[in-house]
């Protein structure tokens, strides 16, 4: 099995040693309304998100009417929308005729524009301006379309919420047969945004994505409030991020109550950066901010009494005191100095130098 630990997106490599790509899912926030989606796009990338991403769906491709009708009554988040659920997949499709303008507003914003799309007319109509898709975890077990999908060769996001481990390995086999870039992102589908749901994020299993397919590149698709998830899961390895993007929490709508918002989103991209950059490389070491502090806070041997050249040094004769000099005898180098015949007279209060001894 084969695949990439680095890959492109518009030029942005994505690998474990770059900092983590953020995708802000406008999703169905755009209420239907082509100049609100555009001005999400622009404020998704003052906010700090490298793309900008909808989600191209038609009422009638992705959800059965009679299907969910005779479940008997909306469930989880859809138990409070108030039109059945096939009228809401209607009401917030992202309008096919509305693509050129949004691919050209991103471009204009400087933010890659991606999709998640779920019927292959979408994939026909996009691909040409598409830098990247996104698989949702709803449709981690169609495996026909994720490969349709990865023979387009690009990029490819999978999330793999409400999956078991045998989903998803059968996604990502099928989506190799086609393409080497692979991003596997761990996702816990809820969209009540309860806090409850934190119990269910499992952040670890991208410690057992990372031993099952070691490099992969990991990311996370995240639907809990804040950013807790989002830096746990960036020391855990993960490099693509992706979360629900509106202007107001509050408005009505399908997405808006578990999205960030810019002020939130540019808080959880600051506090990442600041994360990505104290991970470091693993190598323990005196770093390069320590030194000064490494000499005044460790200590050395320092003499507690006038000694005279010829004397024998005992444990009494020193003790252990800060800063450390050099040439010195470190704390636990007492065993080696102690016994040993004194070359030069040194007075009380000076540091041993190791060439004292003999």
């Amino acid at each position: 099995m084969q695949y990439d630990s680095s890959i492109s997106v518009n030029g942005r490599s994505i690998t474990i040693d770059q900092p983590s790509y953020f995708i802000a899912d406008i999703a169905a926030n755009h209420d239907g309304d082509l100049e609100r989606a555009k001005a999400l796009i622009w404020l998704a990338k003052e906010a700090g998100a490298d793309a900008a991403k909808f989600q191209h769906f038609k009422a009638e491709k992705i959800v059965s009417d009679l299907g969910f009708k005779s479940l008997g009554s909306q469930q989880s988040h859809q138990a409070n929308w108030k039109k059945s659920v096939f009228e809401v997949f209607q009401d917030y499709e992202c309008n096919r005729e509305w693509n050129q303008e949004l691919i050209e507003t991103a471009a204009q914003a400087k933010i890659d524009f991606i999709t998640t799309p779920y019927d292959t007319d979408a994939v026909d109509e996009l691909d040409p301006y598409l830098p990247a898709y996104k698989i949702g975890s709803g449709d981690i077990t169609w495996i026909e379309f994720i490969e349709y999908v990865a023979k387009r060769n690009k990029p490819l996001f999978i999330a793999s919420g409400a999956s078991n481990l045998a989903d998803v390995e059968r996604a990502v086999a099928a989506a190799l047969q086609h393409n080497r870039q692979l991003v596997l992102m761990q996702c816990n589908t809820n969209y009540t945004g309860s806090l409850e749901n934190f119990r269910f994020i499992n952040l670890n299993v991208l410690k057992s994505y990372a031993l099952k397919y070691p490099e992969m590149i990991l990311g996370l698709s995240d639907h809990s409030p804040g950013h807790a998830t989002v830096l746990g899961a960036i020391a855990l390895g993960a490099r693509v991020v992706e979360k629900h993007f509106t202007d107001d929490a509050s408005r009505v709508g399908p997405d808006h109550g578990f999205s960030m918002t810019p002020k939130t989103w540019r808080e959880m991209v600051d506090r990442s950066r600041e994360l990505e950059n104290a991970l470091g490389d693993g190598i323990k070491r005196v770093e390069p901010n320590e030194t000064q502090t490494a000499s005044l806070q460790q200590r050395c041997l320092y003499l507690t009494r006038d000694i005279g050249v010829g004397e024998i040094l005992s444990a009494a004769d020193v003790e252990a005191l800060r800063p450390v000099q050099d040439n010195s005898f470190k704390p636990y180098e007492l065993v080696t100095a102690i016994g040993k015949k004194m070359l030069h007279g040194r007075k009380r209060g000076e540091f041993l130098l190791k060439s004292d001894l003999e």
